[in-house]
């Protein structure tokens, strides 16, 4: 399956607030466009994925680790939220092979990696898989981060993985493109937070040599640390990882909304 054709894209998408999308919230509507999106995102595929691999915000581990178990249960790793959203469900499998297989790639890459077979799926993949893909038929292996979030590792971790585009593997990263949790709701970071995403979406629709370059150096962003605090930019780096997957692909902004006073948005490669 090695043509361009049949690669599977990259996409980096916002997984909203804890279990929003799934409770009463005010404003009533703050969260249904971009539950729209999630629910649709799955039209512009030619068919289903054999199997997805999310990278998710909301693991963080000191070497790329992968989830192993063949039904991994669910992390609610949220707080504070009303009863029924920590009773959701999504069981969907895991793949212990493609776990392995994930493994063989990063370590002819160099790349330390391991597995945990005891890790279950956390919001991040949970969340919004349910809107994404609902059947929950679709085999899911969750990625971590690197502790350091390096913006470079993880380009690099995405390169090592490009091969799984080829073998029907749909890679998603799963963030925020705004996450400063002290501005959600603020005015003031409006026009903050949409200078950072006009910087953002013009280095993803870069041509892939010079995106990956301004990936990398994203803090020096306009206004970057008022919208991704230092050591707090768990969510944004996911876009690293589905950006090296990317390789030549090119990127482009598929969905964005103002939400809670900031500007959100999802990219895709390919």
């Amino acid at each position: 399956m090695n043509n361009t054709h049949t690669r599977r894209p990259t996409w980096y998408i916002p997984h909203g607030g804890g279990p929003c999308f799934f409770m009463d919230w005010n404003p009533v509507d703050a969260w249904d466009r971009m539950a729209d999106y999630l629910k649709n995102a799955y039209t512009t595929l030619p068919r289903p994925p054999k199997a997805i691999v999310l990278v998710s915000a909301h693991w963080l581990q000191p070497q790329v680790t992968v989830t192993s178990a063949a039904q991994p249960e669910l992390i609610f790793d949220y707080y504070g939220f009303p009863p029924h959203t920590y009773e959701l469900t999504y069981p969907a499998p895991g793949s212990p092979a493609l776990a392995s297989r994930i493994l063989e790639l990063l370590q002819a890459a160099q790349i330390e990696s391991g597995a945990d077979a005891k890790r279950g799926f956390d919001h991040g993949m949970f969340i919004p898989l349910k809107l994404m893909f609902p059947n929950a038929d679709i085999p899911v292996v969750q990625l971590s981060l690197h502790n350091s979030l390096d913006p470079v590792h993880h380009l690099k971790t995405g390169q090592a993985l490009q091969a799984l585009r080829d073998e029907d593997v749909l890679i998603i990263g799963s963030g925020m493109s705004f996450h400063n949790m002290r501005a959600y709701g603020n005015p003031q970071y409006a026009p903050i937070s949409d200078e950072f995403d006009n910087w953002l979406t013009q280095a993803v629709q870069s041509d892939p040599q010079q995106r990956d370059q301004l990936l990398a150096e994203w803090s020096q962003a306009p206004r970057a640390r008022d919208c991704h605090p230092a050591r707090a930019e768990e969510h944004l780096i996911p876009l690293m990882t589905v950006a090296g997957a990317a390789g030549d692909s090119l990127g482009r902004k598929v969905f964005s909304d103002r939400v809670m006073e900031t500007t959100l948005s999802a990219f895709a490669f390919g």
